[in-house]
């Protein structure tokens, strides 16, 4: 499978102090492990032995829970992909926009998919928090969104 890259030459910012760009290349290889490469073994193995509080209500809390999430996803659309476009650090928070699709034929169509931001919250080398909006852009993502959402997998608040 032809993998999306984060290159963090092109997206990061040359403020960013040396914590910052530690914290953005830490969540850029979670990201490419889960979301382009669907490593979810290298991801367990890298990223599951702390906490990790999750603030979007349809995904449990732990690494587990993202696992399990993004595994249902691969599993239905095995061509799943994250496009980063944008990256933003500010100390501890790294936020991630992007451009998700399903379909390796929907990449870099901005009318398919899903723009979404993410954050995270990074404490001494580890991604302990995560946060999400997810806009649905086509009728199919729209629909995706309805019939899978619904169910509380945690009790954090939104914020």
């Amino acid at each position: 499978m032809e993998t999306l890259t984060i290159d963090l030459n092109d997206l990061g910012r040359t403020g960013w102090t040396p914590e910052e760009q530690a914290n953005a290349a830490l969540v850029a290889e979670f990201v490419r492990l889960l979301m382009n490469e669907h490593d979810f073994e290298a991801v367990r193995d890298r990223f599951g032995s702390g906490a990790y509080l999750q603030h979007n209500h349809g995904i449990a809390d732990g690494i587990e829970g993202v696992l399990e999430t993004i595994g249902r996803l691969v599993k239905r659309f095995p061509d799943y992909a994250y496009d980063v476009k944008h990256i933003l650090v500010d100390g501890d928070i790294v936020t991630f926009h992007s451009h998700a699709t399903l379909r390796r034929s929907h990449r870099g169509n901005p009318r398919k998919g899903f723009n979404i931001t993410d954050r995270w919250r990074v404490v001494e080398g580890n991604i302990v928090e995560h946060w999400d909006s997810i806009q649905p852009i086509d009728l199919f993502a729209r629909f995706y969104i309805l019939v899978s959402g619904g169910r509380v997998r945690n009790d954090n608040g939104t914020y």
